[in-house]
Formats: structure tokens, C-alpha cells, sequence
């Protein structure tokens, strides 16, 4: 079969269990590998070694083009944003998952190098993959969200760790300079610059995977980054799918009889022994056991990075086919099981909750604030960032009886200094929601557009409310409407009420002329939220 016969048939079969897969709700890397596996039972008839294939050399450009962009969108100020704890958990989780997998590898009888590269490949998680769930669930803003995208992001920088020295690139910039004056040349040149240093990595013995991420790096201090990015995704899209193919075209190599004790071993080790670990760290730095349970669930299948790393042990000969295709296998299957696992995790939670639980140190939890006055008759504030922080500085002019809920320990040790009624939890527990007084309220306000948490406080007080008025929040319209459907007094749409007000200025004034007036209302505010954030 020649190239072009086999580019096809890769592609038409990527397509077609891509769109399977998107049919039914899964990620479409689960298509590509069983596109793969199509791929290869079809090259065995014409016997041709899947992993010797013109494809698999083409493939070696996915990898390449996709640490390239990885490097180039790379950005290490990305530290700053995260706390000591998003911190603490993504460095624990690292050492902890990769002791034990190595451990592990080593017990089930692998040699050392060989472990070290499985201890590797089970020790990350797939930023695409749950960034692409949580953003579906509208739970990226959510604190266990925040605290699993911290954790990739920690991840992400630990895997090139090591090439972080050509990010002070001095030269470069100039050049870019130039070539960025025509968009053709900067395309050309972002090539160039990727094929010349994987050319010299060639010449230096230097694994091409590593030359496409030092030359990423070199580049992310430009301004033009994000052209150059925007501009080659389409060529990393597609080189990564025959990436995917040849891995899973590996998978039913006539030769290849997968271990079932290291099989079944590996796929419990990132389904149950992964979030163990997170469970555990979580529960240590003192989070609510539903927090640290949604976030464990994030990690429950290994990355594009785990079957990079694989694929590079198995070029340098630390790996064989088995363990490469185990690997494989191994990924196939916990990405598949982890995105019901992220879609349904509040489900699951309930499910579990009583084994859970343990995993709530009581004497490491984040410390409320000591609530003096008697909550009943009063208000709650569920959600305290963001439009919160208005509302608290509102409440806290007046004379009235209130209480906040969050379940973020930053924002809890803002407000303890503020002298502010706060209790640390969910809304959906059942003993916070005795703790804040839910069905003794006159009024809850909820900022957070969880749209199950808000479910949750409905429910909570369908049969209770004696006039009781629920404010929530809502991401769309479709989520507004059901929530009216459950009983809420006013449901607030920011998208919806931010459109009204733009409506309304055009309405009052065509040529724009109060937007200086806005500009000074809205620059106060934002420093009012300041001086209270």
C-alpha cells in the first residue's frame, strides 16, 4: 500500500470514528485511537507492521507540531495567578502518582528504566480533555474546576521542566519583528524555524519531540505568538490525528499479547489510586470532601503527554511494543470511563458520598468565621466573587442579618479580615445548609451559576419558604427558564442584563457621548472591588 493510499484510508476511517465518537458524547481522541485500530487490522492484510508504516513516520510531525504549540502558548506568569495551595496540590499529586506508579511498574515485574517511562506516562492527566468537560458543565469557574485547571497547569509546566532555559531568547524577537510585516512570512518563518531546529536536533542526537518543544519555548516571549499559533493549528490538528491512528494501529500487532495482571493494574492505578492521591491532598489542605472529590475525577485518565512520553521510550528502546501498546490501551480506556466520570461526577458523588466523607479532615478544614448573630429572618449570599462582592459591600452598610457561603479558602480568609459573617462550605451539603439557617432565611442570593447547586437550594426549600424570596443565576436562558420552572423569584442573566444596558445606550444616545461617564461609574467600581477583593 502506498502513502497516499494510506493517508487516505487514515483519515477517511479518523473521520468516521471521530464522528461516532462525537455522536456519542465522547472525546474524539477515543476515535482516533479506535480509527487506529481499524487502520491496522486492515494494513495486516496487506501485512504491513503498523508501526513501520509511512504513517507512523508522519505521525512523528504530530508530535512535533504539537509541542511546538504547547511551548509557544507556554506562559510562565501563569505561576503567579496560582495560591499555595493549587500549588501544594499539583507538586504533591506529581511526586505521589509518579512514586507509586513507578512503584508499581517495579512490582509487577518491569525493569527500572521501563518503569521510570510507565511511572511517567500514569502520573498526568489530559488538559484537552477536561478543560473541553468542565467548559461543556459550565464548571470551569467553579472552585474544584479552578483547582483542576490549576493542577494541569502544573503538570504542563513539570513535562518541560527541563527546557525551560531557552525561554530568555534575546535574538529572536527582532527577527520576528520583520518577518511579521507579511502574514505569509510569518507562516513560512514559524515552519522554518520548527523544521531548522528539528533539523539540528537530528544533527545533535537530540529527540525530535524535545526540539519541537525548545522551539516553542523560544518563541513565547513574542508578540507574535499567537499568529504563529492560530496559523499552524490546522497543520498540528492534522498530523496529530495519524499520531492517534498509528498508536492505536499498534494495538493489534499479530505479535503483541497485553499482560492482563499489569492491564487490569494500570487502568484501577488512574481510575481509583489517582484521585486517592487527590482526595488525600485535598483533604489535607483543609477542602470540603465534594470539592476534593470533583476534582480527583478530573484526573482519572492519562494525557497526550503520557503517550508522547510512551512513544519516546519506545524510540530510545526503554520500552517495546507491548508496553507501548499497553500504554495505549491503558489510555484508550480511562479516557473513555473518566468522561462520564467528569460529566456525572455530582451524581457520583452522592452515589459515594458516605465513603468520601473520611477523606474531610475535620481538623484541617478552612476555619469560617464566628457567626454571633441568630440566622433566622435573614439573608444568605451563595458565591461571594465576582457580582458577590458588590452585594457584601452592600449588605455590610446596612443593618441587616446576613450570612455568606463560599467554598473557596482565599475568599474565606478575605472576609475573616473584614470582619464579614462567612461559613467555609457547599451549598449542596446538607450540613452546611443547616449550618446557614437555608430554610430559616427571608432572602437567598445566589451568584454562582452552578446550575445544580441552584437546583439544590430550590429543593432544599421547596415545602419551607413562607415568603421567602431566591435570587440565582443563571448561565443561558435555557438554565433561567428551568430554574423559573423550579420556583425561583428572579433568576439574573449577566450576558442577558450586560446586552439591556448596551441596547439602552444605544437607545439614549446614538453618537455614544455618555461613554465617558460610564468609563469613570465603572473605573470606581472596579476599584471599590479592589479595595474589598
Amino acid at each position: 500500500m502506498d502513502l497516499l493510499t494510506e493517508l487516505a484510508l487514515a483519515i477517511v476511517l479518523a473521520v468516521i470514528f471521530g464522528f461516532i465518537t462525537h455522536l456519542l458524547k465522547q472525546p474524539v481522541i477515543i476515535g482516533f485511537l479506535l480509527a487506529g485500530v481499524a487502520f491496522g487490522y486492515l494494513e495486516g492484510v496487506w501485512l504491513i507492521n503498523p508501526l513501520s508504516s509511512p504513517i507512523e513516520s508522519l505521525a512523528s510531525l504530530g508530535v512535533i507540531f504539537l509541542l511546538f504549540l504547547v511551548g509557544l502558548e507556554m506562559n510562565l506568569r501563569e505561576f503567579k495567578h496560582l495560591s499555595w495551595s493549587a500549588l501544594l496540590l499539583g507538586v504533591g499529586q506529581i511526586f505521589l502518582t509518579f512514586g507509586l506508579g513507578f512503584g508499581l511498574s517495579l512490582l509487577l515485574g518491569f525493569s527500572l528504566a521501563t518503569s521510570v517511562y510507565l511511572g511517567g506516562a500514569l502520573t498526568f492527566s489530559s488538559t484537552i480533555i477536561v478543560v473541553k468537560l468542565l467548559s461543556d458543565k459550565g464548571d470551569l469557574q467553579s472552585l474544584y474546576g479552578r483547582l483542576a485547571v490549576a493542577l494541569l497547569i502544573i503538570q504542563d509546566f513539570a513535562a518541560i521542566l527541563v527546557l525551560l532555559f531557552l525561554t530568555s531568547s534575546r535574538i529572536l524577537p527582532k527577527i520576528l519583528d520583520l518577518v511579521a510585516r507579511s502574514q505569509e512570512m510569518l507562516y513560512l518563518f514559524s515552519l522554518a524555524w520548527l523544521l531548522g531546529v528539528a533539523l539540528l536536533a537530528v544533527a545533535f542526537n537530540v529527540s525530535l519531540e524535545a526540539a519541537g518543544l525548545l522551539a516553542g519555548l523560544a518563541l513565547a516571549n513574542s508578540s507574535e505568538r499567537f499568529q504563529m499559533s492560530a496559523r499552524l493549528r490546522p497543520l498540528r490538528d492534522f498530523f496529530i490525528i495519524l499520531f492517534f491512528v498509528a498508536l492505536g494501529a499498534g494495538l493489534v500487532q499479530t505479535e503483541i499479547v497485553f499482560p492482563v495482571v499489569p492491564t487490569l493494574a494500570f487502568i484501577l492505578f488512574v481510575l481509583l489510586l489517582k484521585p486517592l492521591v487527590i482526595l488525600l491532598v485535598n483533604g489535607f489542605l483543609g477542602y470540603r470532601a465534594r470539592t476534593s472529590f470533583l476534582t480527583s475525577i478530573t484526573s482519572t485518565q492519562i494525557s497526550e503527554f503520557s503517550l508522547i512520553i510512551a512513544v519516546l521510550g519506545y524510540r530510545l528502546g526503554y520500552l517495546g511494543p507491548t508496553e507501548l501498546s499497553l500504554i495505549t490501551l491503558v489510555g484508550l480506556v480511562t479516557i473513555f470511563f473518566s468522561s462520564y466520570f467528569i460529566t456525572h461526577g455530582a451524581k457520583l458523588y452522592e452515589f459515594l458520598k458516605p465513603l468520601i466523607k473520611p477523606f474531610e479532615f475535620r481538623s484541617k478544614l478552612i476555619k469560617e468565621a464566628q457567626i454571633e448573630s441568630k440566622l433566622e429572618n435573614h439573608i444568605i449570599l451563595v458565591g461571594v466573587d465576582r457580582m458577590g462582592r458588590s452585594i457584601i459591600r452592600a449588605l455590610s452598610n446596612q443593618d441587616v442579618n446576613f450570612v455568606a457561603l463560599d467554598f473557596d479558602p482565599v475568599i474565606i480568609k478575605e472576609l475573616e479580615r473584614m470582619k464579614v459573617p462567612v461559613v467555609y462550605g457547599d451549598i449542596t451539603d446538607s450540613d452546611i445548609q443547616e449550618k446557614i439557617g437555608l430554610t430559616k432565611a427571608k432572602v437567598v442570593i445566589s451568584t454562582v451559576p452552578e446550575f445544580e447547586d441552584n437546583l439544590a437550594i430550590l429543593r432544599a426549600t421547596n415545602h419551607k419558604r413562607k415568603g421567602m424570596k431566591i435570587i440565582l443565576t443563571a448561565e443561558d436562558e435555557w438554565h433561567g427558564r428551568e430554574l423559573y420552572k423550579e420556583g425561583a423569584d428572579y433568576v439574573l442573566l449577566p450576558h442577558f442584563i450586560g446586552g439591556q444596558e448596551l441596547a439602552q445606550m444605544i437607545s439614549a444616545n446614538h453618537n455614544f457621548a455618555n461613554l465617558k461617564d460610564l468609563k469613570e461609574r465603572d473605573l470606581k467600581l472596579i476599584r471599590d472591588y479592589t479595595l474589598v477583593k
